[in-house]
């Protein structure tokens, strides 16, 4: 935030004429432009709007009312000497009218030889590159995490809240990536509820954050309800987790160590890789955003790499935070030349800000088939390590089916050796399904499971590991080159 006010007030001393500031926060924008206007020593902050007209000045309250016109020409008659800022919302509606155009290209000269500068304010960026040599554009980013606490510690000395430090900062964290206005409203309610903010608003905060993705067609929050615990095996990978994780804290910047960039997972389909996702979301306490790669490509030309920077954004707003990126290899698998190279481009987009991010955004990709995966992907730098899932050993297969089953029938009792024998190169979710169909057996008797389903279920269901053995086969061999770490 304070990278923003600098540049704005570089901007304004730098006599730049026209500025158009992209946010939907007008409250918070006016505010940090009154702000900047006291340390500038200018001496007049005016602004308008087609409903309410003019405000700001004293004796000229609610005029041009609806005549955007009229304010233009209004700038123009004040004194060269008495600075004046004159902040113009929703001007994006006007400005693309010929009349209005002609003069704002006339004040972008008239106005240098002034102490005036005109803001637009708008949700959008300008929809015409008309203007592009004479408008500075820059957009105001959402608070962050000192302007959160600010916010916080302010509600709560006016609400009488006993807010301890440590539950302030954890709001603050949980807040990130919402607009000020979204947390008066969470504490608006709190207030409602309980007559005061604590730390049992962290729950409320999420369902807001759940309203700013809803809104968004490239991500999706994801609502994990499965942890570690739910998945057999992969002891290595989950070890290598746990130490990322305690990298997020601050005991680690202060250790020196840099913030984690993220996991690339590659094997076979129903090998745990999408379940681990989701536990990592429910283990670290932290919103798990879901990028749809094949929502990111639409018809427009363009509008690809626009969607790319938007996801971009919405994610490293909703920091500290886990982002997936599911079968990342169906979307940048194919060829550049069948697309004008837009994936490409997006691809590209991705990997810059991956190798070079600096927010507390844990990245976690998928791929079953490496084949299809662009060289530059898998290069150091893009994540922190890559990961081979394989197929589940004989011990882990004895975890996976002994998860599945106490969870469904959490008092069965009977030996699980001869389906462990039985279901060699058989995948965790294939296990998964055997125990469903076991039970399927079982419940047509109206009788508890036994060993005999179980055997009967791994003899009817024919395993990935038969019908793309070729795939597999070359997975494992790329694996066993040292290109990857085993997960187990």
């Amino acid at each position: 935030m304070e990278t923003f006010r600098q540049n704005l007030e570089l901007i304004i001393r730098s006599r730049t004429p026209l500025i158009w500031i992209k946010t939907n926060e007008e409250e918070r924008l006016q505010s940090i432009l009154k702000a900047t206007c006291e340390r500038l020593n200018i001496t007049k902050l005016v602004s308008w709007d087609c409903v309410n007209g003019i405000r700001g000045v004293l004796n000229e309250e609610n005029k041009f009312k609806n005549n955007p016109i009229g304010i233009l020409n209004w700038i123009k008659e004040q004194k060269a000497n008495q600075s004046t800022l004159l902040l113009l919302k929703d001007f994006h509606r006007f400005y693309e009218d010929p009349t209005i155009g002609r003069t704002l290209k006339e004040l972008s000269v008239y106005l240098r030889e002034t102490s005036h500068n005109l803001i637009f304010n708008s949700h959008v960026y300008p929809t015409s590159n008309e203007f592009d040599d004479l408008m500075t554009i820059i957009e105001l980013p959402l608070p962050d995490q000192n302007e959160l606490i600010n916010l916080l510690e302010n509600i709560a000395k006016k609400t009488n809240s006993d807010l301890k430090r440590n539950d302030l900062i954890d709001l603050a964290i949980a807040s990130s990536g919402l607009s000020e206005a979204r947390v008066r409203q969470v504490a608006a309610k709190a207030l409602t509820q309980r007559g005061k903010i604590s730390s049992s608003d962290i729950k409320e905060i999420i369902e807001e954050k759940k309203q700013v993705i809803a809104r968004s067609e490239i991500l999706e929050f994801f609502e994990s309800q499965s942890s570690q615990n739910d998945i057999g095996g992969l002891k290595i990978l989950k070890d290598w987790l746990n130490q990322r994780y305690q990298a997020f804290s601050s005991e680690a910047r202060e250790y020196g160590l840099p913030l984690p960039k993220g996991v690339l997972l590659v094997g076979p389909q129903g090998t745990g890789k999408s379940l681990i996702a989701k536990s990592i979301a429910k283990s670290w306490c932290m919103p798990l955003l879901r990028l749809d790669v094949g929502r990111l490509f639409s018809g427009l030309v363009g509008s690809s790499e626009a969607r790319t920077r938007e996801a971009i954004t919405k994610t490293e707003a909703m920091s500290p935070c886990i982002l997936w990126i599911d079968e990342i290899d169906k979307g940048f698998g194919g060829d550049a030349r069948s697309d004008g190279g837009t994936s490409q481009r997006v691809l590209a987009s991705l990997l810059t800000w991956m190798a070079e991010k600096e927010s507390a955004v844990f990245v976690i990709a998928t791929a079953n088939a490496i084949d299809k995966l662009p060289p530059e992907l898998l290069r150091k730098g893009r994540f922190d390590e890559i990961f081979f899932l394989n197929l589940p050993n004989a011990n882990e297969r004895s975890k996976i089916l002994n998860l599945h089953i106490k969870k469904r029938r959490p008092n069965y009792d009977f030996p699980l050796e001869t389906i462990v024998d039985r279901t060699q190169d058989y995948s965790g979710a294939e296990l998964e399904q055997a125990v469903i169909e076991a039970m399927h057996f079982a419940f047509s008797e109206r009788r508890e499971i036994s060993e005999r389903d179980l055997i009967k279920a791994v003899s009817e269901l024919i395993p990935l590991s038969r019908t793309a053995k070729e795939q597999i086969d070359q997975l494992k061999g790329w694996a066993s080159t040292g290109r990857a770490r085993f997960a187990s």
